[in-house]
């Protein structure tokens, strides 16, 4: 029913009061409602707001329930999600209570319209409403009643109009005590003169756009909000579009986008239409920027190995929100300029044996892994690599660098910088390491310029500062003048600088460092990428948070105009291309989704989500039981100790009470086919094939006692697993674990390699034509390809045996709930740790 999608604030002051009682108790009440919505991000209160609902019980006429209520509302809460809720809770007595009251509602579905005719000529006003069956309409012109025959049906037809047909008309629909008006719509005469309408007795010009939406420029995560206006006869209908594509959910006179993304930026436009005519709307243009930072609450850190805490509350009167600047200027001319392909390798480093925990470096890799996959990069994310994963993780990045592609390497963790060199802290690094310990990031540039490569980019999201525990000079190689590397430091250094510091800003679940908060607002734009980051250095300057404690430094020797942003290139036939997609694919793919049968009758699916390329969520639903089990439940257990899963948060019923806050699902789960979560992190160390066991609980009618049963699963070696970054890489050589050398790549145009890959086929042996060793085989069908859809990590479905709930994508921005409209705590946060 349509009144199910409606707000929580629609229900009537009667309805919230009787429900708010219902929930202040402490048994299956307000807080018990608070825990079950938070299974959608963007609902989730904070221990400030539940303090806040808590302290009602102190006021004679305060209600706790009704204060969380009035937070939900506040949030655009659905009905339907609320039913959804309360089912959760076992609350009938509400749930019995809502679903009547939702059935009771009614909800105007077309409004009339204004409009305008000649005397003589014929209008029709429509009024139409969903609710209850027998819900009656009721016409006024003004405060009179209009008793002819049309005034009581959803459409009133005045002709032939008269004189005294003119004003201004509201319909009220009503069942029963429940009753609703429709909006104002006016009737007006015009002359017939300059009429320019022949098909439409009786108007001017048939259809007449009285208001245009305008252009506008909005943060991520708030709310967009486009309206377009017309006076017609017949009544206008209305169909928005975007970037030319039309929006099939969105046919009303308003556009309304809640918690937008990067996603929704482009050109907008509306098709108004009737009967008899149809014209456009003027195209507007919508830019998506961050999230505003007025009010956040920034903790320094020092990202050093000898870090310490440091508390420091920077928000303030003085500070001011970045504005988000829309581009005036006329785009650039046509470039010359392209990438034979596009790589990328994102590593975040925050759960250290030896030093301080970080908490930006998951959702820092998680915004810039989406933002390069928009300007089809292929992208492997890693997060809390030990010094090996991530000597090996290089090693294959690197390997997948030639001459022409455009290589990014990104790492945000502790580090430091001695004598000119900076090195990358490892988690496993031992509390007073040195270089031995850590990764020197000249000695990567020095072997990116190696490969000709058309664009090095290398940003380091760390510290700078001093290590006294390591007075080792290590001398890497001369980076040449021609070699296409822009080189940048999210922190400055300087010989006396004693805050070489970085930032994160502190949200509820999320936090983000401050690079990637302004890097995140320029990374898409198509400008030479020395220019962009100049800008995002210019950003940091400007904010006052920023001014004077962290700024970022650019070296480059890049001279031709070479942008993120640049289309790839490549022959129809290149062998190279093809092994960079199968290289990237392999490191990819995700276990098919499983089907099993229990010797009770129960069947049970298990499904698979990736968040990171080392990091999968593996949910268990029950598609069949006999009628005789009256609960069952499917959890997942036995898994091999290589691989990191946090007990207390397997075998959860939503994915925020698993762990996940990066993956969300577009539709909260159906209430009769529940799912369970477990997230499984550190695949990188699985040595062998992920097994573990599901364990079906069950219950029969007649029984109290549960029955157990198991079931051994064996997966294979999942995403990046098998690129078996545990094993040790020789030296400037070609990994013999998963890998193959691109620059001794010789093959001749259409190559066995590429007929094989395009025909379908087995691509193990084409793999094993350039590395004789014993490979899983994988069809290219099981494959991920390299576009732009293909590097969003999907879902593994069984379409036939399961098509109700949504299937997992990955947001392309930070959770609605994290990104819009919050403040950043200080209070209600962790401190700031150092990287």
């Amino acid at each position: 029913m349509e009144a199910s999608r409606m707000s929580i604030g629609a229900l009537s002051e009667d309805v919230v009061k009787r429900l708010s009682k219902m929930l202040d108790n402490s048994t299956c009440g307000w807080r018990q409602l608070a825990s079950a919505v938070s299974e959608q991000p963007k609902f989730f209160c904070s221990e400030r707001e539940l303090t806040s609902c808590s302290l009602q019980v102190l006021s004679a006429t305060g209600s706790p329930g009704r204060t969380l209520l009035a937070c939900l509302a506040d949030r655009s809460c659905s009905l339907d999600f609320l039913l959804y809720c309360l089912r959760k809770m076992d609350h009938r007595e509400a749930l019995q209570y809502i679903s009547t009251t939702v059935a009771e509602l009614i909800q105007i579905t077309v409004q009339p319209q204004s409009q305008q005719s000649r005397v003589g000529g014929r209008v029709v006003l429509t009024c139409r409403a969903s609710g209850p069956p027998g819900l009656s309409y009721q016409w006024f012109r003004g405060k009179e009643e209009i008793s002819d025959e049309t005034g009581s049906t959803p459409e009133l037809v005045l002709c032939p109009l008269a004189l005294v047909h003119q004003g201004h008309y509201i319909c009220r629909v009503n069942h029963g005590e429940n009753v609703i008006f429709s909006h104002w719509a006016h009737v007006q005469f015009v002359h017939s003169a300059g009429c320019s309408s022949t098909l439409f007795p009786g108007s001017v010009s048939g259809l007449l756009v009285t208001h245009q939406p305008r252009s506008q420029a909005v943060s991520e995560g708030d709310t967009l909000l486009l309206e377009c206006n017309a006076e017609a006869n017949p009544p206008a209908q209305y169909e928005w579009y975007h970037n030319m594509v039309p929006m099939k959910q969105h046919k009303t006179r308003t556009l309304k986008i809640p918690c937008v993304t990067t996603a929704n930026r482009g050109q907008y436009r509306c098709k108004v239409f009737n009967l008899y005519h149809e014209e456009w709307s003027e195209t507007v243009t919508v830019t998506i920027g961050p999230s505003s930072i007025v009010d956040a609450s920034w903790v320094e850190l020092d990202r050093g190995p000898d870090s310490q805490e440091v508390h420091r509350s920077t928000c303030g009167p003085g500070i001011h929100p970045l504005q988000v600047q829309q581009m005036a200027n006329p785009p650039p001319p046509a470039k010359n300029f392209y990438a034979t392909d596009k790589v990328a390798l994102l590593i975040g480093n925050m759960n250290y044996l030896h030093y301080t925990p970080l908490g930006a470096p998951i959702a820092d890799v998680h915004e810039l892994t989406n933002q390069l996959r928009q300007m089809d990069f292929k992208v492997v994310s890693l997060l809390d690599l030990n010094w090996q994963e991530m000597h090996s993780a290089v090693t294959e990045f690197l390997l997948l660098l030639d001459k022409g592609v455009y290589g990014l390497l990104y790492f945000a963790g502790h580090g430091y910088e001695n004598y000119g060199n900076s090195f990358m802290v490892p988690i496993d690094a031992p509390a007073s390491c040195t270089s031995e310990h850590c990764l020197c990031v000249q000695n990567i540039l020095t072997r990116m310029q190696e490969k000709k490569t058309g664009l090095n980019v290398f940003l380091m999201d760390m510290c700078r500062k001093r290590n006294l525990n390591d007075d080792i000079i290590v001398q890497p190689g001369l980076l040449k003048v021609t070699a296409n590397i822009v080189f940048g430091y999210a922190t400055l250094w300087c010989f006396r600088c004693v805050d070489a510091e970085a930032f994160e800003v502190k949200r509820e679940e999320v936090s983000n460092g401050i690079f990637i908060s302004f890097l995140k607002r320029r990374v898409c734009e198509d400008e030479k990428v020395t220019v962009m980051l100049d800008r995002v250095a210019e950003d940091m300057g400007r904010c006052a948070i920023t001014r004077g404690r962290q700024a970022l430094e650019l070296r480059s020797n890049l001279s031709e105009r070479r942008s993120l942003t640049d289309q790839i290139q490549t022959q129809e036939c290149s062998a190279s291309y093809s092994a960079r997609n199968l290289q990237w694919a392999v490191a990819h793919v995700l276990p098919q989704s499983l089907c099993l049968q229990f010797d009770c009758g129960v069947k049970v699916q298990l499904g698979f989500a990736a968040e990171f390329s080392n990091v999968m969520v593996i949910y268990t639903r029950i598609l069949e039981k006999p009628n005789e089990i009256v609960s069952c439940c499917a959890q997942l257990t036995d898994f091999p100790e290589d691989v990191d899963i946090d007990l207390k948060k397997s075998n959860q019923e939503s994915l925020l009470e698993a762990g996940c806050l990066l993956l969300i699902t577009e539709n909260p789960s159906s209430p009769e086919v529940p799912s369970l979560y477990t997230r499984i992190r550190g695949l990188q160390r699985l040595r062998k094939e992920l097994t573990f066991t599901t364990c079906l609980h069950y219950t029969y009618s007649n029984m109290d006692e549960e029955v157990l049963e198991r079931q051994p699963v064996t997966v294979g070696k999942p995403l990046v697993s098998k690129l078996n970054l545990h094993e040790p890489r020789p030296p400037r050589a070609f990994s013999a674990s998963s890998s193959f050398s691109l620059d001794s790549f010789n093959v001749p145009e259409c190559s066995d390699f590429t007929e094989t890959f395009a025909s379908g086929g087995s691509a193990t042996s084409a793999w094993s034509c350039y590395e004789q060793t014993d490979r899983e085989s994988y069809t290219t069908d099981q494959l991920p390809t390299s576009s732009r859809s293909a590097n969003i990590p999907e879902e593994t479905e069984s379409p036939e045996l399961f098509d109700a709930p949504q299937p997992l994508v990955t947001s392309k921005s930070l959770p609605c709930g994290q990104d819009n409209d919050t403040n950043y705590k200080f209070s209600d946060m962790d401190n700031f740790n150092s990287y």
